[in-house]
């Protein structure tokens, strides 16, 4: 017999449920997590590509010489 005293009725059973309702929990977030993480990862490519560019037409403008001291 293990230290924890008698298993209540049905202790068995929701021990079962309560595992497998935070196993479908733990699937949820590491799915939201994963769709997250892609997502971001898109913005910061058009967050890059949006960077490139304003560079591109600040450089047609003649105005690079700001952008370049204001970077450094």
């Amino acid at each position: 017999m293990d230290e924890r005293g008698p298993e209540a009725p049905g202790g068995e059973a929701l021990r079962s449920a309560a595992e497998n309702l935070f196993q479908e929990l733990q699937e949820h977030f590491q799915a939201l997590t994963a769709a997250l993480n892609l997502r971001m990862e898109e913005m910061g490519s058009r967050i890059e590509d949006l960077q490139k560019n304003v560079n591109d037409l600040m450089l047609q403008a003649g105005i690079e010489n700001t952008v370049t001291e204001q970077t450094t």
